[in-house]
C-alpha cells in the first residue's frame, strides 16, 4: 500500500467514498447527479466536501473516465487506482484511508442509491450519530434477491446479534472515530457495515430511496453473494461451530440409542433384513451432516490461513489528486 497520502488544500467536513468496478457506462450519469447534489448540500449546510473514487481493478475505461473527472473537479475529487481487483469492501477500506473528512459516506457507483440521499445521511451524522445505516424503500431488485436478502438478514441477526435491517445497502454514514477504528482492524475478510456497527455508540437507521441500475448488471453473482454472507457470519460469530458441536452430540446420542434398540430387537425377534434402506438413508444423512460440518470448519480455518499470511489487503497503483 502507498505509505504517504498527499493532502488536499482544504480539510473537508464530508468525504464521499465510491468503489468503482467496470462502471464505464454509468459513471457520467453518476457525475451529473452527484456533484450538483453535493454542491447544493455544501451551500445549504456551509460545509466542505470531497469525493474519493476507488477503481477496483476495472477492465473497462472506468480508470480513464475517473482521471478526466479529477481534471474537471480537482478541488474536490481524488481517484485511487488499485493494481488489480480486491473486492468492494477492500475498495471501501482504501477509500477510508485516503479520505480526510470528519464524516464519511459510502455510495455505490451504479446509481441504485440516489446521490440526493446523501443529504439525509449527513443530517443524521451532524446530529451526533456515529453510524447511519439505511433501509431501501421499494427495492428495485428481483423477487429472489429480496427473499434471499430477508432470509440472510434474519439469520445473520440471530447468529451475530448485529442489528442491521438491510445489510445489502452500502449507502451508509460513519464518523471519523468509527472509520479509524475500522482501519485498525487488520482483517483479510470482513464486512465493513457490520464491523463499524460493533464500534458504534450512537447508531441509527433511516429509509432511503432505491432505483434500478442506470447501466450494466450487478457485479455480485450468486456465488459472490454466498461468499459475502459467509464472510459476514464467520467473521463475527463462532455460533455455527457451536451449533454443529451440539448437533454432533445429539446425533451421537441418537446413534447410540438406535444401536441399543437394534441390538435388543435382534435378540428378541431374531435376524431380519427389514429397514435396511431406512438405515442407508440415515447413514447418508449423517454423512451429509458431517461433510457440511467439515466444510464449515474449513471456512474458519481458511480465514485463519489467509490472516496469518499477512499479505496486503489491497495494492494501490496510483492516486490521482490535486497536489
Amino acid at each position: 500500500m502507498t505509505a504517504n497520502i498527499a493532502k488536499q488544500d482544504s480539510n473537508p467536513t464530508l468525504s464521499i467514498v465510491i468503489p468503482v468496478f467496470n462502471e464505464e457506462d454509468g459513471l457520467q450519469a453518476l457525475f451529473d447527479r452527484l456533484y450538483p447534489a453535493l454542491d447544493t448540500l455544501a451551500s445549504k449546510r456551509n460545509i466542505a466536501y470531497e469525493v474519493v473514487f476507488v477503481n477496483d481493478g476495472s477492465k473497462d475505461r472506468s480508470a480513464g473516465i475517473l482521471a478526466k473527472q479529477v481534471e474537471l473537479r480537482p478541488d474536490v475529487t481524488r481517484a485511487v487506482l488499485f493494481h488489480s481487483n480486491f473486492g468492494q469492501h477492500m475498495a471501501i477500506m482504501a477509500g477510508f484511508e485516503y479520505s480526510h473528512g470528519e464524516y464519511i459516506i459510502t455510495l455505490d457507483a451504479d446509481l441504485q442509491n440516489p446521490p440526493e440521499e446523501i443529504d439525509a445521511l449527513t443530517n443524521e451524522l451532524l446530529k451526533g450519530h456515529d453510524y447511519v445505516g439505511t433501509i431501501r424503500a421499494d427495492r428495485r431488485d428481483s423477487i429472489f434477491r429480496k427473499f434471499a436478502s430477508r432470509a440472510m438478514n434474519h439469520l445473520r441477526q440471530k447468529i451475530t446479534r448485529i442489528t442491521m435491517t438491510d445489510q445489502g445497502c452500502m449507502l451508509r454514514g460513519y464518523s471519523r472515530r468509527i472509520v479509524d477504528l475500522v482501519r485498525q482492524c487488520d482483517e483479510s475478510n470482513t464486512f465493513i457495515p457490520a464491523l463499524a456497527y460493533t464500534f458504534a455508540a450512537n447508531p441509527t437507521e433511516i429509509t432511503v430511496k432505491h432505483e434500478e441500475r442506470f447501466a450494466g448488471e450487478s457485479k455480485y453473482s450468486l456465488y459472490q453473494l454466498i461468499r459475502l454472507n459467509f464472510d459476514l457470519v464467520t467473521g463475527f460469530s463462532v455460533m455455527p461451530l457451536q451449533i454443529f458441536s451440539i448437533l454432533g452430540m445429539l446425533l451421537a446420542m441418537a446413534a447410540g440409542s438406535l444401536f441399543i434398540y437394534l441390538l435388543v430387537r435382534r435378540f428378541v425377534l431374531g435376524a431380519e433384513v427389514e429397514g435396511v434402506f431406512t438405515l442407508f438413508a440415515l447413514t447418508f444423512f449423517l454423512i451429509g451432516v458431517m461433510l457440511f460440518g467439515l466444510g464449515l470448519l474449513g471456512e474458519y480455518i481458511g480465514r485463519i490461513y489467509q490472516q496469518v499470511r499477512e499479505r496486503p489487503r489491497y495494492v494501490v497503483q496510483t492516486v490521482l489528486e490535486k497536489k
